[in-house]
């Protein structure tokens, strides 16, 4: 394990360095995890944001990924034999011409994984980083890369132009991309136990068909269950939110959760499964924020967290904004540029230059 950077080097200030960022770029219109990643970075970095074709045909200093694994499917057997294709050219186009490759470790193993030829591929590629960036303390670091800490961001100035409604008394919610793991039957069986004056809204897009019809059956069975299952804009999601009493994110799983920040951000408790990521955020948070539970998610669990209630005040989120987030990775990848070889980085432009 080689020393992480540290913000503030003053070749960050001197050079500009062009990051291909191997994610979907802001919309300008909801909060995205690109933008906690690049908004801090500053005018020393020039992103640009990965298709295929910039990928293997334009030039670029650093290769920043994040879900290798999506790279490596499509929607049919053609389609991802010909992804699994252009990403062997791509690492390989990287190795040839000296670009260092950064990962950041969003979960220990992909949560839909794929053995084989996928599998493979994945522990090749990964051999081949330069660097890893850990979202927590609890990820364990990868021999011979560089190692930076660099903890997911809060949503606090994004969502501060938003109306942030006082909580609804009773109210459950779980929200975001309604995939198997994220176990959703069980909140609504747990839920479907509880007494009294109580509601459980779940917003999210379902990821198949199945996991809809599951949903939508609940909620025929239960009045108090009302299902929003698309995607919604930051306006409905942080009106949701705050209308929570409690979000419960019933994961079977749970290393990374953005999910968790962003009720965090706004100022609301979250019932999750225990694991070690999630026991180190309780410490940092404070008391009443985060509840953790043991095993399958229960009628009880929901009961206790629930009569908890909303502490008073914030939770502590610390070095969670854009500007440590991003200074953090921009001081990675100027120590990855910087020590390419002298051949590399041949068409370095400087920050008065116009990005390219």
């Amino acid at each position: 394990m080689t020393a992480a950077p540290q913000p503030g080097h003053d070749r960050v200030a001197e050079r500009r360095v062009r990051v291909m960022e191997v994610l979907d770029p802001p919309d300008g219109r909801t909060a995205q995890y690109a933008d906690q990643v690049t908004a801090g970075m500053g005018p020393s970095v020039d992103v640009r944001w990965f298709s295929w074709r910039r990928g293997l045909t334009t030039r670029y200093d650093v290769l920043h990924l994040h879900w290798p694994e999506q790279l490596l499917r499509g929607g049919n057997r053609v389609s991802t034999w010909a992804n699994r294709a252009a990403f062997v050219v791509l690492v390989l186009r990287c190795r040839l011409l000296g670009v260092p490759m950064v990962q950041t470790a969003h979960n220990v193993r992909p949560h839909e994984p794929r053995p084989g030829v996928e599998e493979h591929l994945l522990r090749w590629y990964r051999r081949h980083l330069s660097a890893v960036v850990r979202l927590n303390a609890s990820t364990p670091p990868q021999p011979g890369t560089v190692d930076v800490l660099v903890g997911l961001g809060h949503y606090r100035q994004a969502f501060a132009r938003h109306p942030q409604p006082p909580s609804v008394p009773g109210r459950l919610l779980s929200f975001g991309i309604i995939r198997p793991y994220k176990n959703v039957p069980a909140l609504l069986a747990a839920f479907a136990g509880l007494d009294g004056d109580v509601s459980l809204h779940v917003v999210g897009r379902a990821a198949d068909d199945e996991v809809r019809r599951g949903v939508v059956e609940a909620a025929a069975r239960d009045p108090r269950v009302r299902a929003t299952l698309d995607f919604v804009g930051d306006d409905v999601l942080v009106r949701e939110v705050c209308e929570s009493a409690l979000v419960v994110l019933p994961y079977r799983e749970m290393n990374n959760s953005g999910a968790v920040l962003v009720a965090l951000s706004l100022a609301r408790p979250v019932l999750a499964p225990r694991s070690a990521v999630n026991e180190e955020l309780v410490r940092e948070v404070g008391p009443g924020w985060l509840h953790l539970y043991d095993g399958d998610l229960t009628t009880r669990h929901l009961r206790e967290a629930l009569a908890a209630g909303v502490p008073p005040g914030e939770p502590r989120l610390v070095d969670r904004d854009e500007a440590t987030v991003g200074a953090r990775h921009a001081a990675l990848f100027h120590l990855l540029h910087e020590r390419r070889p002298r051949g590399a980085r041949r068409g370095r432009t400087r920050v008065a230059d116009r990005p390219s």
